[in-house]
């Protein structure tokens, strides 16, 4: 583990809602650091944005929390509303399919599966939530690249061919087909001899948030059984999307 990681977020935590506001001095004699040590890493968590830095003195400087928390805080804010939000249709949907469902959502170059209610078969998927995976692999987090914002997917897929071996001309021509028919489908990109289809999930500003997923063994995943997995799974998705407040006029009038 790197040490001076931990003590820097360590640092972070002796502002509290009666300690909002804390001197150098003030948190050299909490922290039980040396001062240089304190000085080097808040001056760290300042250039991150962590930390702000209120007033500076010949003898002393003054510190507070940094808008960057905030602005984090809304992120797992937002996610923890998402899983909430999306549970109950997750239960619901496992429950008329009888196979695993995933939320996944996108951090950074990667996707984060962020909750998931499993199958009651005996063969099924092992996987678990937390888990993350590249962009390009799986139906959800796929579906997640191919609604991205145009300048971040650019940024995001030249990177991504830049460390790995991928045929970007390939991954385009399947993004593009996401797009066009509104869902993904994978076969055995992640687990062999499974499917994984996934349906997006909108927020009210009309931007994908996060991926619906279901997976299983490619075997259920066929004919009418494959028609009607599609179609429960985009009900379920467009259920999450109108309570996360988008405005569609497919979301009206939605079976349940």
């Amino acid at each position: 583990m790197n040490q001076s990681i931990i003590k820097a977020l360590s640092l972070l935590d002796l502002f509290t809602d009666g300690r909002q506001e804390l001197s150098l001095k003030e948190i050299t004699e909490v922290s039980k650091l040396p001062k240089p040590t304190v000085y080097r890493l808040l001056a760290s968590l300042e250039y991150s944005g962590f930390i702000v830095k209120t007033k500076e003195s010949e003898n002393d400087s003054r510190y507070k929390l940094g808008i960057k928390l905030m602005e984090l805080g809304y992120l797992v804010s937002e996610q923890l509303e998402l899983r909430k939000i999306a549970l109950p249709h997750m239960k619901k949907l496992a429950g008329q399919l009888n196979e695993v469902v995933h939320l996944v959502i996108s951090d950074k170059n990667e996707a984060v599966y962020i909750e998931k209610v499993e199958s009651t078969r005996a063969l099924r998927l092992h996987t678990r939530i937390g888990k993350r995976s590249p962009l390009y692999l799986g139906s959800g987090p796929k579906l997640l690249l191919a609604f991205m914002g145009e300048n971040k997917r650019k940024l995001v897929m030249e990177e991504m061919c830049q460390f790995r071996k991928l045929e970007k001309h390939l991954l385009l021509e399947d993004l593009q087909q996401i797009k066009q028919r509104g869902y993904a489908i994978s076969y055995g990109e992640q687990d062999v001899g499974t499917v994984g289809i996934s349906f997006p999930i909108y927020d009210y500003q009309g931007n994908v948030v996060a991926a619906l997923a279901v997976s299983g063994p490619t075997s259920r995943f066929e004919g009418q059984n494959l028609d009607y997995i599609k179609e429960k799974t985009e009900i379920s998705a467009n259920h999450i999307s109108q309570e996360l407040g988008y405005k569609n006029e497919k979301n009206r009038n939605l079976p349940f």
